[in-house]
């Protein structure tokens, strides 16, 4: 293959530069003619010429490379079988291992763990894009909504699975709002009117009326992730995953995108994965979380009882118990509180520990 490129891109340059040279040197056509014919000398010869010479130079050129040690495989020590063993794919460690795992219709179900975990793989796999656009190996089956998504084809899938993703930036495509929110649909050939209609619907959902002319550009980060969730929302899904959405956004940001995941949950019953590392604002609104730790499921329970585990996070590098679990737990140890009123809620912590304060008092 080396030498048949060869072939194409020396033979129409030695065509256009010498035949036409030479024609306008001996004068047997005039100048214009003798070059004017290069473009056609060009297209003629890049079907022509590289047949002819591709095996001139595989037959002649080849054989003198590989007996003085020039060709290239053999100068770094490439082979096909070198070349299987290198992009063998057993001999790469599996990122998700014995996920076993069963969602309901309406769920919030959190996901936290480590960097390096498996939880973004996790997503992918929902939502189809391992193996359709992320390659891979891949063994057993996931299914959404009675879909195989090995099975399925991603255009299918992305109407019944959303993803919003870490980086607000990379996730919009149009100049205004409006723009962005009828990205998705205009692709799935949805009538225009149809769009027009679900848009101020939409941005109303997320917090922000009245934005459809706004250009993207001016927007906050936690605008721009809203207008993302926007977007997903746009394909009417029925499932939709979160990763890490605000991991890039101030104090503000998060509380916005919080607020929108809460209403979206409580008002549209729709089914939302939430990979996150604010446990505290976590636990107030998942029905369910679920902790990874090198690829596998290490708990799996409401927040009440997720939270209860001080082993769990101790066992997990990086990740930690909300404040005020934390203090509950402490408490707990000391015997000054009973562990039925353990809570990781903020809310129901503070007025706990207020009326222990007051039984103390008494």
């Amino acid at each position: 293959m080396t030498f048949y490129f060869w072939g194409i891109i020396v033979a129409p340059i030695i065509h256009a530069i010498v035949i036409p040279g030479w024609l306008d040197f001996t004068h047997v056509v005039p100048p214009a003619v003798a070059w004017g014919g290069v473009t056609l000398a060009i297209l003629i010869n890049q079907g022509l010429l590289p047949a002819i010479l591709s095996p001139i130079f595989l037959a002649i050129l080849y054989p003198i490379a590989v007996r003085r040690g020039l060709y290239w495989r053999q100068r770094y020590g490439v082979t096909q079988e070198k070349e299987a063993e290198d992009y063998d794919s057993s001999a790469i460690p599996a990122i998700l291992r014995g996920i076993n795992l069963e969602i309901n219709r309406g769920d919030f179900v959190g996901i936290t763990g480590p960097s390096g975990a498996g939880k973004t793989t996790l997503c992918m796999c929902l939502k189809g894009l391992i193996p359709h656009v992320v390659g891979g190996t891949m063994r057993g089956r996931v299914i959404v909504r009675e879909m195989d998504t090995r099975k399925t084809e991603p255009s299918i899938l992305a109407e019944a699975v959303a993803m919003v993703f870490q980086d607000p930036e990379t996730q919009i495509v149009g100049l205004t709002v409006e723009e962005d929110l009828a990205f998705g649909p205009e692709n799935l050939m949805r009538p225009a009117s149809l769009i027009r209609d679900e848009i101020p619907r939409m941005l109303h959902t997320v917090g922000l009326t009245g934005y459809e002319r706004r250009e993207t550009y001016r927007l906050s980060g936690g605008q721009k992730q809203r207008i993302a969730i926007a977007s997903a929302l746009m394909m009417e899904p029925q499932v939709l995953i979160l990763d890490e959405p605000t991991s890039e956004l101030d104090p503000l940001g998060k509380d916005e995108v919080f607020q929108v995941v809460r209403r979206l949950h409580e008002e549209h019953q729709v089914t939302i994965i939430m990979v996150e590392h604010e446990v505290e604002q976590l636990a107030d609104v998942a029905d369910r979380i679920i902790a990874l730790n090198h690829g596998r499921i290490v708990a799996d329970a409401p927040p009440r009882e997720f939270f209860h585990s001080a082993g769990l996070f101790h066992g997990t590098e990086g990740e930690r118990l909300p404040q005020v679990a934390e203090l509950l737990l402490a408490l707990e140890a000391e015997e000054l509180v009973d562990p039925a009123d353990f809570t990781p809620y903020e809310e129901e912590a503070i007025a706990r520990l207020d009326r222990l304060l007051l039984r103390k008092r008494d």
